[in-house]
């Protein structure tokens, strides 16, 4: 949860955490934004921005209106938690192969996690992974991307983090928005994930984006900043990318994200 310090990309608040003496024994606060760790965002997050329509109709009233109300809520998913066969879509792994060929790709070597407008992962850059990793997808699995973009943040220095949170708006790689694309996570996944801030290129090159059909359009929950670095590891030990996962939501009424609090068992 303070994965990201004292210096959040997005820029939404730093993880606070203090303990502090109780007589005999010691208690702890927590403050933080739940949007600046791994976390699933939840269907009150995100709504259709020009018909300000979150999923099944809610307004912004029905959020923000006298004790803020629970509809849309993340905690009904922790009745039975976000339960299922998770797919990890290697990116990162596969793009720097396909470096070591002789004559890469130019978007290869420029690809960056940090740039959205000329680093959307393409349909065709998953399908090509998944037929790269020999796994099959199948209805209902749970998509996890692994970007590289945890790893370039772990690899960029403070002052450097700092001038991105200046630039004042978020860019970052992820999954292009498009119709086929749309269309392929619509025939076979419950829920999509990455290591990224979210999920999908920022900025949008579409006149939509993934978060509004994904999570006002479709109910699908949608998972950011996921540390998938073990995760890929321990893949790579078993030649498998596909893993039971099991992830347990905070059961906080009215609440619009929860830390993911996941295992993938092998």
């Amino acid at each position: 949860m303070n994965a990201q310090g004292n210096e959040s990309f997005i820029n939404r608040g730093n993880f606070g955490h203090r303990i502090y003496p109780a007589g005999p024994y010691y208690d702890e606060v927590w403050d933080y934004n739940s949007q600046v760790s791994s976390h699933w965002d939840s269907l009150r997050h995100f709504p259709y921005i020009q018909e300000r329509k979150f999923y099944n109709g809610v307004e912004d009233g029905d959020i923000l209106g006298e004790g803020n109300g629970t509809r849309n809520s993340i905690h009904v998913w922790s009745e039975r938690g976000i339960v299922g066969r998770g797919v990890l879509v290697d990116f990162h792994s596969w793009r720097l192969k396909q470096l070591e060929g002789r004559n890469p790709e130019e978007r290869f070597k420029r690809f960056d996690p940090f740039v959205g407008e000329t680093s959307g992962i393409s349909l065709e850059d998953v399908r090509a992974v998944l037929k790269w990793q020999r796994t099959k997808v199948r209805f209902g699995d749970i998509l996890i991307v692994r970007s590289g973009w945890t790893v370039g943040f772990n690899n960029k220095t403070r002052e450097e983090i700092l001038a991105l949170q200046r630039a004042g708006s978020i860019s970052a790689s992820g999954l292009e928005q498009s119709l086929p694309m749309m269309k392929f996570l619509w025939d076979n996944f419950s829920a999509v994930a990455g290591d990224m801030p979210g999920v999908e290129a920022y900025p949008a090159r579409a006149n939509f984006t993934m978060h509004e059909v994904l999570l006002a359009g479709w109910g699908c929950p949608m998972g950011e900043l996921f540390d998938l670095e073990a995760l890929a590891a321990e893949a790579k030990r078993q030649k498998r990318w596909s893993f039971f996962l099991t992830s347990e939501v905070i059961n906080l009424p009215g609440a619009l994200a929860s830390p993911i609090n996941a295992l993938a068992i092998f």
